[in-house]
């Protein structure tokens, strides 16, 4: 054979490279706050706090998180995220590590959370699926979606690692290790973290440059009716209240379970530490395939707003056969179907907001959005922690939380995609030619 007519084989998109970074830069961020819950019974138990004690510092956290997202969201959209990403990921690595000399509560709230929560901001969920935005069109969603598989993996994995660093060990020593996985992302971010396509001479999705005049593909779509400049015009829409609404309920009622599962499994459920985390670390595994189905259904099939309704939905069932099914057996009911949501909901909604509003100011409008998911996850964290001392049962507090779901379901679907979406646009040549 010729070798002048064997086919060239394409270099892998740089775009993936940064998705991969943002994939492992996320699992050490979000592993770390996940595994705040092992942590819960073990320094309550060596201080003699109660619930409602600890669960200020991890409500705190949450909340500073959320208040301080719109911010992070702003430094994006002006200067970048690579030099925001880095910087954070080493305060968020040293941080973590302080939390092992914890001596009192003051400690633990100011560490924990400001300090902790404040840098988790910069590489958060709502900033890099913003950076894989502009990476990213026609493969927007399934991009998001590995990218924030991510919370899947780190719960997956490092959650049952940090019990076992507590039980074969202490909690200080656990904290450490943790610190330890976090700074192992930053020389990663340093070599693979880029802006924008652009900075490669790359379109997004590795396309090549559309012809002058070209008619048909994807990528030629025009904006949306919606799309903005600055993200005050956002806020004047209905789409961003509905998603915001729905946000809110999805960070109730994830971040309830992220602190307070694994106690409510111990002491509710009589089941072991090791089992508990090991419950806990078998959901986060199905939320990988939870946000990859997600991405995948929305690029593929579109309806966005409608897999989002499901997957508020299927949490909402999840919930009920956790209150319902008094056993060991409804713990891992609900893990598998709750595995199936948890994440699929940032993805759809990070994808559907860069659909109706653009990416100009993507960063700040993702950042206030996701302000509400936190605190959503601020009331529940800090309501399930009181309820318990109050009632010594978390039952209430899980059922307030969970009945939040239907009104969520019906924010979400109730949401005008294909009048508003860019990806239901008529493409920009034809519409300029009156067709």
């Amino acid at each position: 054979m010729n070798p002048s007519s064997e086919p060239i084989k394409k270099p892998i998109y740089y775009g993936w490279y940064v998705c991969a970074a943002t994939l492992f830069i996320g699992f050490v961020i979000i592993g770390a706050r996940n595994s705040f819950g092992v942590f819960v019974v073990p320094m309550s138990e060596e201080f003699g706090w109660n619930r409602t004690t600890i669960s200020v510092a991890a409500a705190l956290g949450v909340l500073v998180n959320g208040v301080t997202q719109p911010f992070f969201g702003q430094i994006f959209d002006r200067t970048g995220g690579r030099k925001m990403i880095i910087t954070s990921l080493i305060v968020l690595g040293i941080g973590t590590i302080l939390l092992s000399l914890t001596f009192h509560i003051l400690f633990l709230a100011f560490m924990f959370g400001i300090v902790i929560s404040i840098a988790q901001t910069g590489p958060a969920p709502s900033n890099t699926a913003a950076l894989m935005s502009r990476w990213f069109k026609r493969r927007r969603a399934t991009a998001i979606s590995i990218n924030s598989s991510a919370l899947s993996v780190g719960g997956m994995i490092m959650v049952p690692f940090a019990m076992f660093l507590v039980e074969a060990t202490n909690w200080r020593v656990a904290w450490v290790a943790l610190g330890l996985i976090v700074l192992t992302a930053v020389p990663l971010a340093l070599v693979f973290l880029r802006e924008r396509p652009e900075d490669r001479g790359l379109y997004p999705d590795g396309d090549p440059p559309p012809p002058e005049g070209a008619i048909g593909a994807g990528r030629n779509r025009s904006g949306g009716p919606l799309e903005v400049e600055t993200w005050k015009e956002s806020f004047k829409t209905a789409p961003i209240w509905q998603m915001a609404g729905s946000y809110f309920v999805c960070g109730t009622t994830t971040f309830v379970m992220s602190v307070h599962f694994i106690p409510f499994a111990i002491e509710d459920r009589g089941v072991t530490g090791a089992t508990a985390a090991t419950i806990f670390g078998y959901m986060m595994f199905l939320n990988i395939f939870g946000a990859l189905g997600a991405g995948f259904l929305s690029d593929k099939i579109g309806g966005t707003k409608n897999w989002l309704a499901l997957a508020y939905s299927i949490r909402g069932i999840g919930y009920l056969v956790l209150l319902t099914v008094d056993s060991v057996l409804g713990l891992w009911i609900f893990a598998t179907i709750a595995g199936f949501s948890w994440v699929a909901t940032p993805v759809l909604t990070s994808s559907l907001t860069a659909d109706v509003y653009g990416t100009k100011a993507l960063g700040t409008i993702s950042g206030i959005t996701f302000m509400f998911h936190q605190f959503g996850g601020f009331g529940s964290v800090l309501m399930a922690g009181l309820l318990f001392d109050v009632i010594g049962s978390y039952t209430v507090p899980f059922a307030i939380v969970g009945a939040l779901l239907l009104p969520a379901a019906i924010s979400a679907f109730s949401i005008k995609e294909r009048k508003y979406s860019s990806r239901y646009q008529t493409l920009a040549p034809m519409a300029a030619a009156g067709v």
